[in-house]
């Protein structure tokens, strides 16, 4: 393979020269460890006044550029399609060309539509930078057989989880450009381009063939060489052929999907796994944080959930190629489990996920830790009771909520010294605070965490925010 070009990344040189991507099913989470730290306790503290996460999140922002006719619009809505979960809203670059003048009215066709001073960026950057801020905002008509925008009429646009910004010169101006997640260059031949260009002007904006071509030849391709083309080295994902490259917009939903639900903790911390939201995690989530739900509700949707959060944990436990024979006589190239495994509790809270391990694993032994707890500051090892050959082992540290990380990183300290290496211990809970991610990730960075949200902060009890309440009570029925 050639060297990679300096504008672009690995999987956008892939897409660009092989028109398609592969991808091999390895992990590199062990390459992103460093030495741990030191293991004396240190205590830690965080103000409810300066909450680590409390900033909005940020929405998506994808920009798609490339000649006229290339299939900008075409890739929009595949990846709108297949986004269908999330909401997502389209804002075109054309939709911000200027009225022409009287003058300019009656020398139309001498009027530069490709050159960057024909559109209004000014109006462009105010709409998106509202969009990223959370707020609503109403969108210009343009009105392409009068060459005027529609005076009386708008687009309200709402604000969403991704904005795609589509036009042939989005990638001109660096202030547009620097409000974008995410920059693709659709590429297409110049012919194609030209013939779908013939096409639409002609039945769509009702323009006769000869001022098509006459436009296109002093200023359209012009205008591309000097403008659009040049623009291409900011992309970070170059797409040939357009809306026919299915395996390459696939690629880009698949990375959207992966920013969409990554919390920005994960992109500090690369061994923080947040399972991938759905409104059936969301709904979840609703019901076991609603002060109002009955024990009984609490109990099944909580083992709902923590069932799928031991799934995800155990699916990042190593495994061996195994063949087997199916009753059709065929040869099945699978995975066999990992054998050496075990959990451990700590008590109280964590025994409420161990119905959901043993359901999932058949016969796995579980450990317990109790912790004492006195605030946040005090913290000693009351009793533990685990396997003999725990060293042996990958563990599965259960609690539910990771609040200050404090009483965690005690549990995690007495596994060590057992003799597990810290990179086979998984910690499962159902949320935590950003406070108790630091904590642990920054004593025991080869260590693995999965929960299924992070939550906004801690306040000044150490209670996790909006959390959930003291989840030991609320299971076990003794919050009376």
């Amino acid at each position: 393979m050639s060297p990679v070009p300096e504008e672009t990344t690995a999987i956008d040189y892939v897409m660009e020269a092989a028109s398609g991507a592969h991808f091999s099913g390895l992990r590199f989470d062990g390459l992103l460890t460093s030495p741990r730290a030191s293991t004396t306790p240190t205590p830690t503290h965080f103000s409810n006044t300066t909450p680590l996460d409390s900033t909005p999140k940020q929405p998506f922002v994808i920009g798609v550029s490339g000649g006229t006719a290339s299939g900008k619009t075409t890739v929009c809505d595949m990846i709108i399609q297949q986004l269908h979960d999330h909401r997502v809203v389209l804002v075109n670059q054309d939709s911000f060309y200027r009225g022409l003048t009287p003058e300019e009215m009656t020398r139309v066709h001498e009027y530069n539509f490709d050159h960057p001073d024909a559109f209004d960026t000014e109006q462009l950057l105010e709409c998106v930078g509202k969009l990223k801020s959370g707020l609503s905002v109403q969108v210009p008509i343009y009105d392409f057989k009068t060459h005027q925008r529609c005076s009386d009429s708008f687009r309200q646009v709402n604000a969403s989880d991704v904005i795609i910004l589509e036009g042939i010169l989005v990638f001109h101006d660096a202030r547009v450009r620097n409000l974008m997640s995410m920059k693709i260059f659709v590429d297409t031949d110049a012919d194609v381009r030209l013939a779908r260009r013939i096409r639409r002007d002609t039945v769509e904006r009702g323009r006769d063939i000869n001022s098509v071509l006459e436009q296109y030849a002093k200023f359209v391709k012009p205008a591309f060489d000097d403008f659009v083309l040049p623009s291409k080295k900011y992309a970070d994902v170059i797409i040939p052929r357009g809306g026919d490259n299915h395996v390459a917009i696939d690629l880009i939903v698949q990375h959207i999907r992966t920013k969409l639900g990554q919390h920005d903790l994960c992109k500090i911390y690369p061994n923080v796994y947040v399972i991938q939201s759905t409104f059936q995690i969301r709904g979840m989530h609703t019901l076991i944080r609603d002060k109002e739900i009955s024990k009984h509700d609490f109990v099944f949707y909580s083992d709902r959930l923590i069932r799928l959060i031991v799934e995800h944990g155990l699916g990042h436990l190593p495994f061996t190629e195994k063949q087997i024979i199916t009753p059709t006589g065929s040869v099945y190239t699978g995975v066999d489990f990992c054998k050496k495994l075990c959990g451990v509790s700590i008590i109280r809270s964590g025994e409420s996920m161990e119905n959901a391990l043993r359901a999932c694993c058949k016969g796995i032994k579980i450990g317990k830790i109790l912790i004492h707890r006195d605030g946040d500051n005090g913290k000693q090892l009351i009793y533990e009771k685990l396997p003999k050959d725990i060293s042996e082992r990958h563990v599965l540290l259960l609690d539910p909520v990771l609040a200050t990380g404090n009483s965690a990183n005690q549990a995690i300290e007495l596994l060590i010294q057992k003799g597990v290496p810290e990179s086979h211990i998984i910690f499962l809970n159902l949320i935590s605070a950003p406070e108790g991610i630091h904590c642990v990730c920054k004593r025991f960075p080869s260590l693995k965490i999965v929960t299924s949200e992070i939550d906004l902060m801690l306040n000044e009890e150490f209670r996790v925010i909006p959390g959930l309440g003291e989840f030991g009570d609320r299971y076990f029925g003794t919050d009376d």
